[in-house]
């Protein structure tokens, strides 16, 4: 691998948090959403923490996020776009490429 062919890592994905929170999301289905609790208590981190993390993937298009209501209940729901999933699988590719350069495809 020369310089030229090193890859770039999404700096959006590459925040320790911002990588949790997106590789956790990856596990669900496709279109498949959690809520903010069960998120935050995977996660172990604090709601506020969790909101920053979340806006910022959400202004570049990587998850959205749904305010709704159970009953008279409000419910928040997160889940990964299509162009967040597409964004996780280039970031996982360029961090393989750099971890084991010999075996580029």
């Amino acid at each position: 691998m020369t310089e030229t062919d090193v890859p770039e890592l999404d700096p959006v994905i590459h925040a320790q948090a911002r990588l949790r929170v997106v590789s956790s999301l990856s596990m669900l289905r496709h279109g498949d959403r959690i809520a903010f609790p069960r998120l935050q208590e995977i996660l172990k981190m604090t709601a506020g923490n969790l909101s920053v993390h979340l806006r910022k993937l959400e202004d570049a298009g990587y998850v959205e996020v749904t305010k709704t209501h159970h009953g008279r209940t409000p419910a928040t729901l997160v889940q990964l776009t299509a162009r967040g999933r597409l964004a996780f699988e280039n970031y996982t590719a360029a961090l393989r490429t750099l971890l084991n350069p010999q075996e580029e495809s």
